[in-house]
C-alpha cells in the first residue's frame, strides 16, 4: 500500500545508505535477475567510512568496496564467530561511531535452523545484516521439519527492510511469459541488463508494511516509481467513496492517518531479535488460588 505522507524514492534512497532504521535488509532475486546489483549500489550510497564484512559463498574475489573478505562455511557456529571477530563487540559498539555492515553473497547455504540465530546475533543497531537469497534455488527440508516455516519466509518475516530484484518487463504479459519460462529453466534473452524491476517493502515501526516498485538503472544509478493499480485491502481511500452512505464523516483526515502509523501493534515485539520468552500471570484479587493444590500452578 503506497502513502501518501513518504516520498518513495527517497524512502528506498535511505534504505540503500542505511539511514533508515532498518538492521536487516533481504534481497531476493531469481534466476532471471541476480541481486549482486543491489549489493553495488548499497556500498556506493552508503558512507565511506562504513566497514563492510563481505561473507562470499559464491564469489572468488574480493569487492573493490569490501573491507574485509571472508569464506564462508556451511557451519553457522563458526560462520558466526568468524564475521563476529572482525566487529566490535557491544561495549565497543556503545562508544564506536563507525557504521559496520555485513554482506552475505548467498544466504541460501546457511540451514533454515540456523538462519534465526544467524540474524539475531549479527542484527542490530550498529551493525547492518544485507543478505541475498535464491528464490529458485531449491532447499533441502528434512522429514522432522515438514511443517516448519521455509527460509526465505523465516528471512522475510525478521527482515525489516526487503528487496526483490526481477527482469523488467514490457507489459504484464510479457512478465508473466518470462515467469514461466524461468520455472521451466528456459531462460530467455535479455536477463541481467542494466535496468531491473525493484520492489521495496519497508516495515514501519507501528508495524505497516509500505510496498513500491521501481524501474532501476545501474549505469546511471536512477530509480524510477512504477505506479501499478493494486486492488487489495490497502488501498487508497476515495473520499467519494463514503459519500451519501450516511450522515456521519467517514474520512480519514491525514492527522488520523499519521497517528494509525505511529500506533506500535504487539507482534512487532517478535522483530527485536531477543531469545528466550516467558509467561507472565499476574494474579488478581478476585483469583482463587490454593497453594496445595499443584494444578493450580499458572507456570
Amino acid at each position: 500500500m503506497a502513502s501518501t505522507s513518504h516520498n518513495p524514492s527517497i524512502l528506498l534512497r535511505r534504505v540503500l545508505a542505511l539511514k533508515e532504521s532498518s538492521p536487516f535488509v533481504l534481497v531476493v532475486d531469481s534466476i532471471g535477475r541476480t541481486g549482486h546489483c543491489v549489493l553495488e549500489e548499497v556500498a556506493r550510497e552508503t558512507d565511506e567510512s562504513t566497514t563492510i564484512v563481505y561473507v562470499s559463498f559464491e564469489s572468488t574475489r574480493k569487492p573493490d568496496y569490501a573491507t574485509y573478505f571472508l569464506e564462508g562455511t556451511k557451519s553457522e557456529s563458526k560462520l558466526l564467530s568468524t564475521i563476529q571477530s572482525f566487529l566490535p563487540t557491544p561495549e565497543q559498539a556503545k562508544t564506536s561511531k563507525f557504521k559496520f555492515l555485513v554482506m552475505i553473497d548467498c544466504v541460501n547455504f546457511v540451514a533454515g535452523p540456523s538462519i534465526m540465530n544467524l540474524v539475531a546475533q549479527l542484527a542490530s543497531p550498529t551493525v547492518a545484516l544485507l543478505a541475498v537469497f535464491h528464490k529458485h534455488q531449491p532447499e533441502f527440508r528434512s522429514p522432522e521439519l515438514e511443517n516448519y516455516p521455509s527460509s526465505l519466509d523465516l528471512l522475510q518475516f525478521m527482515a525489516t527492510s526487503i528487496l526483490e530484484v526481477q527482469p523488467l518487463a514490457n507489459d504484464y504479459g510479457s512478465e508473466q511469459e518470462h515467469e514461466s519460462q524461468l520455472q521451466k529453466l528456459e531462460i530467455p534473452r535479455g536477463l541481467n541488463s542494466h535496468r531491473y524491476k525493484l520492489i521495496l517493502t519497508n516495515r514501519r515501526k507501528s508495524g505497516r508494511a509500505l510496498t513500491y516498485t521501481f524501474q532501476c538503472d545501474t549505469q546511471a544509478h536512477t530509480f524510477a516509481l512504477i505506479q501499478e493499480k493494486n486492488v487489495q485491502d490497502g488501498a487508497q481511500e476515495d473520499p467519494e467513496m463514503f459519500e451519501g452512505l450516511t450522515t456521519f464523516n467517514l474520512n480519514t483526515s491525514n492527522k488520523q492517518k499519521v497517528a494509525k502509523e505511529q500506533v506500535a501493534l504487539p507482534f512487532l515485539e517478535a522483530q527485536t531479535f531477543n531469545t528466550g520468552g516467558a509467561i507472565v500471570y499476574e494474579f488478581e484479587k478476585d483469583d482463587d488460588y490454593d497453594e496445595e493444590d499443584p494444578f493450580e500452578d499458572p507456570f
